[in-house]
């Protein structure tokens, strides 16, 4: 018995196997990149304190690189939303909406940041009554 050369047919479902399992692939893939990304913002969502954290560490992080800041100590942070209540204010001769404030407590300093020029505007001693 002689064979029959083989149609081109024959050869695809070779070719579909294969694209079968390159699609399969790729979903897996894109399926535990997602499940990765959904995990991580569960657990930002769950503390919201880690997130405060972050957003003073990034603060801290820029300044830091401007003027040495106090160490050992996390400072508070606040931002300037209306700059009318504070123009009476020295420190805050400088300031604009959107600055923010590192206050470090121990160290008795506070230091005015403007992320949008990356300076620090201002630093003052903090007069914070001890007893």
């Amino acid at each position: 018995m002689e064979q029959m050369p083989q149609s081109p047919e024959a050869g695809a479902p070779k070719s579909s196997k294969k694209t079968m399992l390159i699609v399969v692939a790729l979903l897996i893939v894109a399926l535990a990149g997602t499940l990765y990304l959904f995990l991580q913002y569960q657990q930002l969502t769950k503390d919201p304190n880690v997130v405060n954290q972050q957003k003073i560490q990034a603060v801290v992080d820029k300044a830091g690189k401007l003027i040495d800041l106090p160490q050992g100590e996390v400072p508070s942070l606040a931002t300037i939303t209306d700059i009318e209540q504070l123009k009476n204010q020295p420190f805050f001769a400088n300031a604009e909406v959107g600055d923010q404030v590192l206050l470090y407590t121990n160290a008795q300093k506070a230091y005015l940041y403007s992320p949008t020029k990356n300076v620090i505007v201002e630093v003052a001693s903090l007069n914070i009554g001890r007893q």
